[in-house]
């Protein structure tokens, strides 16, 4: 396999596992395990093969053409930052998903959890590996999204929904403005490819768009990795399960707005706004969360606010703005994934072995534990900065960058003292940790008795805690050549001369380490009892970012609900009424800034026989709007009447295609209706409602009257204006003259539909079916409410009509109130399937297609339900609508990726004609594999409606007469 599909393979594995893992039983919890480890041990293996090009600096691209016209092609792009990215999501992960095994409760449903974890490690490999900058925000948001259900997934508890709600809520506003930023480096660079957008740093820089690009971006990273004061989402995301805790606090979630601000250094660093705010805002973060840390009495909550603490380390180093700031960044982000995860395993340990994390009910654990205190003990003094330990290292180099004048300003000038300070803080709330956790007396009163967790589940904190080790003893022959590979797709040719060396002799640095270590030392023996008796650190209750996130959605709560009340009618009417002026107002504006003229194009007489059409069609519209009043069935009828003028006009101006399309979308739509109707309450005219009198009902009917006259009118002079006029070129010529050379198809629209428009088409049917789902959604669970009455006359006639109602048998169906024979509607539907067949097969030279035939089946189907019963029909016909409407688009989606096989763009039409001895020549066509998937979503989503209204409208002989849609006894899918 090449470079290409290896990488490809990579990125499919962890989705195609998620799919898997969903449709595995709810007890499966061994083999879901054993999937997910092998998916995220396959992709550690896959991305290793691939290091001997990334290592010689080469950049592995993966392109396939999606929509090459716009500059968007699906394209995957891995050098040495993706690449060590990648391998912490995928390696870190597998290591997650083995500790996972073994912490979740076997009353838990493990697949599901796995299913998510899986695809929340495809949306961050994707980030990672996106060549594309609309790919990376399309995966940025993918990572919201699992993130979400991840930290959500105890739905029971009530901090976990609200937590994840506020995730969602934080992550995916910053990724709204990360994809408008990103959108205006496209646009000043004029290109989406992420290597051009990196080779064009200077022209970026130099932009007047430079700068709403630049804080758009930093507040999507910002939001991402915790910065402050968008830091409050993260310690309530500690209601998620510790392996989730762990995944996306080490190598994930957080890490994701830094690989993105390490990734754009080279385009948008250097600049004085990008100091400003990217040191400041990792600099108040850097303090912040290791002063809050200090203070918390939940381990999780501890390391929580060490997290935010080291992400603005990061982010500090990474607005100082020098190459090395620039690699401390990396080197750092790489340490801080292996001690902060295997930390997070000893807590979740530590909670799962003695059922709490309360540290002050925790104590000497180590005597029952040994093995695990060790361990944490290691990762601790890593997360501290003690030497020998990888985290040692970086905040050497941390320290020397604090030590340098970058700019000259103030935070230059301070930023040693406080670097110093945050340090301090780290070993002090690092030793806490250690030493409340498993130092002192035996515990007394915990949950468990506690004890070592079984050894698989303690591996993977022995191999972390390894890395810590190897990495801080010897630098260079272990992550130094994967360090300098990230460094060197970063930087580039201003990759500075560093080393990894353990011992530089007594500099600054080193004297500001110890200087850290002694007094982060002594503040916790000095402070010790005071922290255990705080709930909170002092000015906490004041910068309290959940209290400021609920105040803004409360005021965005209260001004949706003021416009509703402003807005907002209980009468579908009005706001239809208030969004048609609005169409009008907007189609004022032209005519009044430019006038209105008729062109010199000569008219045309009249035809008598079209005139008819058009006045009967009218009369039909008149009378339906009319009868409305007092016979909405008549008024259904008449409206169809309309509909049927509109066809036979069409056919009259030569437009078959539309004429059967009309046809047959108006059969359905009189159907659909004619069950609706049976929902409506009957209405009295000779009763008005108590809140209006007689002349505000006819006022507001002639307030309708006048708007539809100036629509209609509006419409009417609009067209003929345009037909006035000689038409001028038009692309309709090149689609007729381009249609069966390059589409193979004589029928126009078709091949508009399928081949040159397929894309719209595709988007079409997406939308028609999530419409059919929503729909059947809301039907699902609908009651039909009894009418709402204003008078006492009005209940009573209800009362009668529901006693009525009452007394009709369940199997009633809709053929004994049409009086059509039933015989006759069943006979029908063999013919109407032969028509749907013909119409599709014709469709690609002749008027029909995908669209028709589906409405046509559509048509049979109903009419089998209409004669049979809802009950019998599903027994007969035993109709699947959901199922259709996912192997629809299944089939339209593989039609389109078979381009790829031949290196031609997504949805290209391929088309050939196979003579035959018999049957001569036979038009072969890709085109006709995508019209399926049309047909078969058409189909689907209609049938889906049209059966949901079907169990709706069955009689029962509850009060009300109307039995409403039950899941548990419906065939519906």
């Amino acid at each position: 396999m090449s470079d290409d599909g290896v990488l490809w393979l990579m990125l499919a594995l962890p989705f195609a596992g998620s799919l898997t893992a969903a449709f595995l039983p709810v007890r499966a919890r061994n083999a879901a395990g054993v999937l997910a480890g092998a998916v995220a041990l396959a992709g550690t293996f896959l991305t290793a093969i691939l290091y001997s090009r990334i290592s010689g600096g080469e950049v592995i691209r993966a392109e396939i053409e999606w929509l090459p016209s716009l500059g968007l092609n699906l394209l995957l792009r891995l050098d040495g930052l993706s690449w060590i990215f990648a391998f912490l999501v995928l390696a870190v992960g597998f290591l997650v998903v083995l500790y996972a095994r073994y912490y979740m409760s076997p009353e838990d449903p493990v697949p599901r959890f796995f299913s998510f974890l899986l695809a929340f490690m495809g949306s961050m490999l994707g980030l990672v590996v996106a060549g594309n900058l609309v790919q990376l925000a399309f995966f940025w948001e993918l990572t919201s999204l699992f993130s979400f259900l991840l930290i959500g997934y105890w739905h029971h508890n009530q901090s976990a929904r609200d937590a994840a709600r506020m995730a969602l809520i934080v992550t995916a506003a910053g990724g709204l403005c990360l994809l408008i930023g990103l959108l205006l480096i496209g646009k000043i660079v004029g290109s989406y490819d992420l290597d051009v957008a990196l080779a064009s740093g200077d022209l970026v820089r130099s932009s007047e768009l430079y700068v709403p690009a630049l804080i758009l971006i930093l507040i999507g990273a910002f939001t991402k990795s915790a910065q402050f004061p968008f830091h409050f989402w993260l310690p309530h995301a500690m209601a998620a399960p510790t392996p989730v805790s762990a995944y996306l606090h080490s190598a994930t979630m957080v890490k994701a707005g830094v690989f993105v601000l390490i990734l754009l250094w080279p385009v948008l660093a250097g600049t004085d706004i990008w100091y400003l705010i990217v040191s400041t805002t990792g600099l108040a973060t850097l303090l912040f969360g290791a002063w809050a840390a200090m203070f918390q009495q939940d381990l999780k909550g501890l390391l929580a606010y060490s997290t935010i603490s080291h992400l603005g380390l990061i982010t500090l180093l990474l607005g100082l703005g020098s190459p090395l700031a620039a690699v401390a960044a990396i080197f750092h982000t790489l340490n801080h994934a292996t001690f902060k995860a295997s930390l997070f395993m000893a807590a979740g340990i530590v909670d799962h072995e003695t059922g709490t994390r309360d540290l002050r009910k925790l104590s000497g654990l180590s005597k029952f534990m040994p093995i695990t205190a060790t361990l944490a003990m290691v990762a601790a003094a890593a997360m501290a900065g003690v030497p020998l330990l990888n985290g040692f290292l970086s905040k050497e180099m941390f320290l020397a960058e604090a030590l340098d004048q970058h700019r000259g300003t103030i935070i230059d000038q301070a930023l040693p003292v406080l670097a110093t300070l945050a340090l301090a803080f780290s070993v002090l709330y690092s030793l806490r940790f250690i030493h409340q956790s498993f130092f002192g007396p035996p515990p007394v009163g915990l949950p468990r008795e506690p004890r070592e967790p079984p050894g698989w589940m303690r591996l993977p904190i022995e191999i972390l805690v390894l890395a810590c080790l190897i990495v801080g003893i010897v630098p260079a022959l272990t992550i130094g050549p994967f360090l300098d590979t990230a460094v060197r797709s970063v930087l580039h040719e201003r990759t500075p001369q560093y080393s990894l060396a353990i011992w530089h002799g007594f500099t600054a640095p080193l004297l500001l380490s110890f200087i850290a270590l002694a007094s982060g030392t002594a503040g916790y023996l000095m402070f010790r009892e005071r922290l255990n008796r705080r709930e909170s650190a002092p000015l906490m209750r004041r910068l309290k970012g959940r209290k400021a996130f609920e105040a803004v959605l409360a005021a965005i709560m209260s001004v949706a609900r003021a416009l509703e009340r402003l807005l907002g009618t209980r009468s579908l009417q009005s706001q239809l009424r208030l969004l048609a002026l609005i169409a009008l107002l907007a189609a004022l504006l032209p005519f009044m800034r430019d006038g209105y003229s008729l062109g010199s194009h000569p008219g045309t007489i009249v035809d008598p026989g079209f005139a008819v059409i058009w006045i009967v069609g009218g009369a039909c519209a008149v009378g339906a709007a009319w009868q409305a009043k007092y016979h909405r069935l008549a008024a259904l009828i008449l409206m169809a009447g309309a509909g049927l003028a509109s066809c036979i006009s069409f056919v009259w101006l030569s437009a078959p295609d539309l004429a059967i399309t009309q046809l047959l979308v108006e059969t359905v739509t009189t159907v659909l209706l004619l069950l609706g109707l049976r929902w409506l309450p009957r209405r009295l005219k000779e009763v008005w409602p108590e809140n209006r009198t007689p002349w505000q009902v006819k006022l507001r009917r002639g307030s309708d009257l006048a708007i539809a006259v100036a629509a209609g009118a509006g419409m009417t002079l609009l067209a003929y204006a345009i037909m006035s006029r000689t038409p001028p070129d038009s692309i309709s010529r090149e689609f007729v003259a381009r249609s069966y050379p390059e589409g193979g198809g004589t029928n126009v629209v078709n091949v508009i539909l399928v081949d040159f428009r397929s894309f719209d088409t595709l988007g079409e049917i997406s939308v028609l079916g999530i419409v059919a789902l929503t729909v059947f959604s809301l039907l699902r669970r609908f009651r039909p409410a009894a009418e709402s009455v204003a008078t006492p006359d009005q209940q009573l006639v209800q009362d009668a009509h529901d006693d009525a109602r009452k007394d009709r048998r369940i199997g009633d169906t809709l053929a004994d109130y049409l009086l059509v024979p039933r015989v006759l509607m069943q006979w029908l539907f063999p013919v109407i399937l032969v028509l749907a067949l013909y119409l599709f097969i014709r469709g690609h030279d002749m008027p029909g297609g995908g669209f028709a035939a589906g409405i046509t089946l559509s048509v049979g189907l109903i009419l089998q339900y209409m004669a049979l019963g809802t009950r019998r029909a599903e027994d007969r016909l035993r109709m699947r609508p959901i199922r259709w409407i996912g192997l629809g688009f299944l089939v339209a989606l593989a039609t389109g990726a078979g381009a790829w096989l031949f290196d031609h763009p997504f949805l290209t039409s391929w088309f050939r004609y196979l003579e035959l001895p018999i049957f001569g020549s036979v038009p072969l066509a890709s085109a006709l594999l995508f019209d399926l998937g049309v047909f078969l979503v058409v189909v689907g989503a209609t049938a889906l409606i049209l059966i949901a209204l079907a169990h709706q409208s069955i009689r029962t002989p509850r009060a009300g007469g109307i039995a409403p849609l039950d899941p548990a006894q419906s065939r519906i899918d």
